[in-house]
């Protein structure tokens, strides 16, 4: 469903990186475990994070402790913070990708959702340039879809038609 809160704009980038070469399905279950770690992802909080902090995410067995991956979220917390100061709010930034309006795709299948797309190249590329990481094509458009900005659910599913902005 199209997501236009900050925050949760920031805790789905953050869990889309987290999520990368894992299965979605773990992450989801350390979900909470994230939201506590992370102090409910508020990226001011996030991007003061510091040396010590690192290493308490580093021994957090409720979170997947890959050093990169803490970095880059607290990278990606001063990125975004430049990113609001720049657009006002990140949802006004990031959703120009698709002129504000949900992508809406018709599939019968899941099989035919693409893995990225256009957009997607565009987001990632445009992020990579303003010091995000961890926002590859594949990423980026998995977030599109958690915050629904494309309609990747299947015609029959009762979401699909729900889907606006």
């Amino acid at each position: 469903m199209p997501l236009h809160n900050d925050r949760k704009l920031f805790e789905f980038l953050i869990l889309e990186g987290a999520q990368a070469g894992l299965s979605w399905d773990t992450i989801l279950q350390k979900r909470a475990n994230y939201r506590r770690a992370f102090d409910g992802f508020d990226p001011l909080v996030v991007s003061q994070y510091d040396r010590r902090k690192i290493d308490d995410l580093l021994r957090d067995p409720g979170i997947v402790r890959n050093r990169l991956k803490i970095e880059s979220a607290i990278q990606n917390a001063k990125a975004f913070l430049r990113l609001q100061e720049e657009f006002g709010t990140f949802d006004a930034y990031v959703w120009q990708f698709v002129g504000g309006q949900p992508r809406q795709n018709r599939w019968r299948s899941i099989k035919q959702a693409p893995a990225s797309t256009p957009e997607s190249d565009a987001v990632s590329k445009d992020l990579k340039r303003r010091g995000f990481n961890f926002v590859g094509s594949t990423i980026c458009y998995a977030f599109m879809q958690a915050v629904g900005m494309v309609n990747d659910h299947i015609v029959e599913c009762f979401r699909h038609a729900e889907v606006r902005r």
